[in-house]
């Protein structure tokens, strides 16, 4: 017994009964899915502003790509791209002690001794940088620029204070001096 074709217009290809193809519409192109009659505007369809309405019918759509294709830049669906494994390289890891000298550095603004430490850590970072190609190369540039800067003030602060104590000494009253003249 053999059945008739399903309703819907569609052919089972596992049946083995009489083929028939479907009728040919005569305003479809041979293997075209664009009619060459033109039809009611598209609402939807994006307006070429320098045209003044409609693109021509049958025209590509500037910046869209044609029915069945990927836009430009992206693989197809469906398919492996074209290089796994390729894209943006992971950026390097920073530094660790090139973070720990900026921070020192910092910190000498409030405690006078992290100052020349960060420095000092700032000089080890970038040799190490220079070394294994991590990043952090400006942190470290810059935790050695402000530790020197707050180093030299920190020394000419203390020798502020130095010169203030010997101008005291030197100047003091010598109504407590016990002289017998």
């Amino acid at each position: 017994m053999t059945n008739p074709p399903p309703p819907g217009g569609w052919t089972d290809p596992t049946w083995s009964g009489p083929q028939s193809s479907p009728p040919v519409d005569p305003t479809l192109v041979a293997g075209s899915p664009v009619p060459t009659q033109p039809g009611p505007p598209d609402p939807y369809a994006p307006v070429d502003p320098y045209a003044g309405g409609q693109l021509p019918p049958g025209q590509p759509v500037p910046g869209y790509a044609p029915h069945g294709y990927a836009p430009p830049g992206y693989a197809a669906p469906g398919y492996p791209p074209q290089h796994p494994g390729y894209g943006y390289p992971a950026p390097p890891k920073t530094n660790g002690m090139a973070i720990a000298a900026f921070v020192l550095s910092l910190i000498g603004i409030t405690s006078c001794i992290t100052a020349p430490v960060g420095a000092i850590l700032g000089h080890v970072a970038r040799k190490q940088i220079r070394a294994t190609g991590e990043s952090g190369e400006g942190m470290a540039k810059a935790a050695i620029i402000i530790g020197w800067i707050f180093t030299g003030l920190l020394v000419l602060l203390i020798a502020f204070y130095v010169a203030a104590i010997v101008f005291a000494i030197a100047t003091g009253d010598s109504s407590t001096s016990t002289s017998s003249y």
